[in-house]
C-alpha cells in the first residue's frame, strides 16, 4: 500500500474566503507530505446574480482555472476537506448539490473508511458555524467515514476556540481570514493527515 496520503480539498467560495481558507488546507497538507488536489464545486448561480456583486464576479474570474471536482477525486482521496460558508446554518447549495452526486460510490461503499474534515466561514458572528460543520459531519456518517476535527489539540485552538472545524467570520465578505482563521485550517489538515496516515499504516500490517 503507497504510504503516502492523498489529500482532496474540495470547497465552494462565493468571493474568495472559503477559498483562502482552502489554500491554507491545501499548503499544510503538502508541508505534511501528503499528495494533494485541490478543487471547488460547479457554480449553480446564475451569470447575472454573479454580475451583480463585484467581490463574487472578481473571484469567480480569479479562480476560474482552478479545477471543479468530479466524483474520482472523491474515490481517489484517502483524506477529503470540504470547505463551505454557511447559509443559514448548513453547507451552501453548491457543495451541497456535488454531494448529492456520489451515491453511485456510497453504493458501492467506495466512501467507506477515508478520513474527513470540514472548515467554513460565515458573514456574521455566530452565523452557524458549528450547525454548518456538524451538519456536514451527518454527511460522512453516512459514508461510513472517520471524522477528525482539531479539537483542543493545539494551543491555538483555545484562541481559535472551534473545536469542530476551522471557521472564520468575514462581516460580510470585508476580512479576509486571519492567522488565527488560517492555523486553525492548517491544524484541521494536518490532524486529518495525521490520523489517515495511521489509518493507512495499520490497514496494511
Amino acid at each position: 500500500m503507497d504510504g503516502q496520503v492523498k489529500v482532496a480539498v474540495i470547497y465552494y467560495s462565493a468571493t474568495g474566503i472559503t477559498y483562502q481558507m482552502a489554500q491554507s488546507a491545501c499548503e499544510a497538507a503538502g508541508e505534511a507530505g501528503a499528495e494533494v488536489r485541490l478543487r471547488k464545486v460547479r457554480e449553480l448561480a446564475p451569470e447575472e446574480a454573479i454580475r451583480s456583486n463585484s467581490g463574487w464576479q472578481q473571484h469567480h474570474l480569479e479562480t476560474q482555472d482552478v479545477p471543479e471536482a468530479q466524483l474520482d477525486d472523491l474515490s481517489w482521496a484517502d483524506v477529503v476537506i470540504f470547505g463551505s460558508p454557511t447559509r443559514y446554518g448548513i453547507i451552501a447549495a453548491q457543495l451541497k448539490q456535488f454531494i448529492d452526486t456520489s451515491g453511485p460510490l456510497w453504493a458501492q461503499g467506495a466512501l467507506a473508511n477515508k478520513v474527513y474534515s470540514a472548515f467554513c466561514s460565515t458573514g456574521t458572528a455566530h452565523g452557524g458555524q458549528e450547525a454548518t460543520l456538524l451538519s456536514l459531519f451527518h454527511v460522512f456518517y453516512h459514508w461510513g467515514g472517520i471524522v477528525v476535527t482539531p479539537g483542543y489539540t493545539d494551543p491555538s485552538q483555545f484562541v481559535a476556540g472551534n473545536p469542530y472545524g476551522a471557521s472564520h467570520t468575514s462581516n460580510n465578505a470585508e476580512i479576509a481570514p486571519d492567522h488565527v482563521a488560517l492555523r486553525a485550517t492548517a491544524l484541521t489538515a494536518k490532524r486529518a493527515i495525521q490520523i489517515s496516515a495511521a489509518l493507512k499504516r495499520g490497514m496494511a500490517g
